[in-house]
């Protein structure tokens, strides 16, 4: 796990698939932490996003860099507790112009039951679960 959340701050930004209905939906995300063992990302419960994990908590990320790509499926979890939103956001201090741990609206996820896979055009890919 500790590779894939080096790829992900490498890469700077991935993209995070949710589903909404019957239709997908795919945004960028940069936010990628290791807290208590677990792959966290974060968001605002405002949020659309937010909405769609929490109707349906399956969801995939692919990030890129220097003709490899990561993905990785599985379920989040949310984690309301203060400790894991100020890990977040400890992480991210540029967060803190817009969150804090007790707005009400920062929300942590981490993932459950994730298979990551490690690809590019040169290699095979590598699996992992977490």
């Amino acid at each position: 796990m500790e590779r894939c959340v080096a790829f992900l701050k490498d890469a700077e930004v991935y993209y995070l698939a949710t589903v909404d209905g019957d239709q997908p939906r795919v945004r960028p995300f940069g936010t990628a932490n290791v807290f208590e063992g677990k792959l966290y990302i974060q968001t605002g419960k405002v949020k659309d996003v937010s909405k769609q994990i929490h109707a349906n908590p399956k969801v995939e990320i692919c990030a890129f860099k220097d003709g490899q790509w990561l993905r990785i499926a599985g379920e989040l979890a949310e984690d309301d507790r203060r400790e894991a939103k100020q890990a977040m956001l400890d992480a991210y201090p540029s967060l803190q112009n817009m969150y804090s741990a007790d707005d009400g609206n920062t929300e942590v996820f981490y993932f459950t039951k994730a298979t990551a896979t490690f690809s590019s055009f040169t290699a095979a890919p590598e699996t992992i679960t977490f």
